[in-house]
């Protein structure tokens, strides 16, 4: 049933040409109890598949080698994704734990999706490009900083 999920979800996505719809769908699907948290999972990853596939097709269009390196990329990093997550079963309660978790949060208060949001999609992202901006900056201050921090933060994620 999983592989077939993961089918699915990968065509469905394929022809609608967009990830975020096919998600957008099922998550009031599971939020009104009409499919479990367990059966969106792979459909999900299925979809994550099916939108390399505009990607794929836009790069093969085109005479670059680099577009169809990165759309490849792509692909396999949705790939490598699903050959870690989905197999192994204990592998799985993590993203499903975590968004049971999220739920939860979500329901003692209406403040919490966009402060994740803003987190994972801003903060985050804005840290890391500035810990990783510290590297490259060819002082050796600058680096020995980046470092106790990349070091720091490991330490407390531990």
């Amino acid at each position: 049933p999983g592989i077939f999920a993961l089918v699915i979800g990968a065509a469905v996505t394929v022809l609608v040409q967009s990830s975020s719809i096919t998600t957008s769908v099922l998550t009031p699907l599971v939020g009104l109890g009409v499919i479990q948290l367990e059966q969106m999972l792979p459909l999900t990853l299925g979809a994550n598949i099916g939108t390399t596939v505009t990607g794929l097709l836009a790069s093969l269009v085109s005479d670059s080698v680099a577009a169809l390196q990165v759309a490849l990329c792509h692909l396999f990093f949705n790939i490598s994704g699903i050959i870690i997550w989905y197999p192994i079963p204990f592998m799985r309660k993590i993203p499903l734990n975590g968004a049971r978790e999220l739920g939860k949060w979500t329901r003692r208060s209406k403040a919490i999706p966009p402060i994740y949001i803003i987190t994972v999609f801003f903060i985050c992202p804005l840290l890391l490009l500035g810990i990783s901006e510290l590297f490259v900056q060819q002082k050796v201050g600058w680096t020995v900083l980046g470092t106790i921090i990349v070091v720091a933060v490991f330490l407390g994620i531990i």
